[in-house]
């Protein structure tokens, strides 16, 4: 018996030893992957109080068509499970529930809006399901130390902060600020970012600090009171409505202060068409995007393949609206942490990729944005291109910032 049973044991030892250079060349796969398809999720408003906002997820559903029809990454199909939430923070819990544990998808990607995704960062981190490329400049988002499977895409309201405050102190440094934010995370996450960029000139050259709460009928009297500080700039981060309502009051008591707006309410169409062109003209904002509106990028390449892709797999939608163009270019980031993947398609190994983007350029991002990511920095996108409108469009103003530097 004891012959056999060291017979048997030599047996399985050499079984296994023959069996290991096998094991070593296989390849690695989580929740979602096959030899022939990645699947993964997101949830959308496509109804409700953001519905505009679905613009992104069809555009990355399109995308994803696009890359399917020329063989995949890396031999596999994209196949993206993407549902509305209705900008409602339980139903995307719900929805995304589904996605993990019904459709078993490798990861969440392009879920759009802070209130969704604050709703299910810790149901994802506590899953270790990748949250990826997240559509919200949300400061938390984008927290490894504490949320270490959730990543944001572009320059987080924070960064934004810093950017202007690098121009004012560069451009005008004895300005007298006034500020005016929307009273969330959003406008306080701004504001952080604005004063920390300003260090220790920020109790002086703020002259006057006031919120707005998204419930209030009009923003008159914050501009009226903020005006009578003699304030020469104003930063202003607020939504279209309450930035249009800002412009116009700001014109009809001919407060000539240089008004800054957040990136948010830089649409011509939204914001300042009702705020009137002509009361508009001078205002400032911050780009990453190129501007299929604007005539510079008529003979662009990464221009010409945007709109030959809407042409093809959007027929239907409006090329100009730059929310298409925020999902294509999600959906091709993604694609280039999919790809840098290789045959290791796990879970660990799609952040581990993910936190290690270096300098990519997208082509429809403007001349010298470049992701960047690290295992300490989960914001891919930190520069910024402030713009200027003209009466027309928008112009650009200076260099290239970049929040980081």
């Amino acid at each position: 018996m004891k012959a056999n049973g060291m017979a048997l044991a030599v047996g399985i030892v050499a079984w296994i030893g023959l069996a290991a250079p096998a094991f070593s060349g296989e390849r690695h796969y989580g929740p979602g992957v096959t030899d022939t398809e990645v699947k993964i999720g997101q949830t959308i408003p496509y109804s409700g109080p953001a519905s505009s906002f679905a613009a992104i997820g069809k555009a990355m559903t399109a995308y994803f068509k696009k890359v399917n029809a020329e063989g995949g990454v890396n031999g596999r199909k994209i196949d993206l499970i993407s549902l509305d939430d209705g900008y409602s923070p339980p139903k995307a819990v719900e929805q995304t529930r589904r996605l993990v544990e019904s459709d078993e998808v490798f990861a969440i990607v392009g879920t759009f809006g802070s209130p969704t995704n604050f709703a299910i960062q810790k149901y994802l981190n506590i899953k270790k399901v990748p949250g990826l490329f997240l559509g919200t400049g949300a400061n938390r988002i984008s927290d490894p130390a504490t949320y270490p499977w959730s990543m944001g895409w572009q320059p987080n309201n924070h960064a934004k902060g810093l950017i202007y405050a690098k121009y004012l102190l560069k451009e005008r440094p004895d300005a007298k600020v006034a500020v005016l934010y929307q009273n969330d995370d959003f406008g306080r996450d701004h504001i952080k970012g604005f004063r920390d960029g300003l260090g220790t000139k920020a109790d002086t050259m703020i002259v006057k600090q006031l919120s707005y709460e998204v419930t209030d009928p009009t923003i008159d009297s914050q501009i009226l009171i903020l005006q009578s500080s003699g304030a020469d700039v104003l930063v202003d981060i607020a939504t279209p409505k309450f930035t249009a309502q800002a412009i116009k009051k700001m014109a009809e008591t001919k407060w000539k202060a240089l008004h800054l707006l957040s990136d948010a309410s830089g649409s011509i169409s939204s914001t300042l068409v009702p705020a009137g062109l002509e009361n508009s003209k001078g205002v400032i904002t911050v780009a990453f995007r190129k501007d299929p509106n604007d005539p510079i990028w008529a003979n662009d390449s990464g221009m010409k393949d945007y709109l030959a892709f809407m042409k093809q797999y959007m027929p239907d939608a409006n090329p100009s609206e730059t929310f298409y163009i925020f999902g294509y270019a999600t959906a091709q980031t993604f694609v280039h942490v999919l790809k840098n993947c290789g045959d290791e398609l796990t879970r660990e190994n799609l952040m581990k990729q993910a936190a290690s983007i270096k300098r990519l350029e997208l082509p429809i991002l403007l001349p010298g944005i470049t992701l960047n990511t690290s295992p300490t920095d989960f914001t891919p996108l930190s520069q910024e291109q402030l713009m200027q409108f003209d009466g027309h469009k928008w112009e650009p103003l200076g260099e290239v910032i970049d929040a980081r530097n």
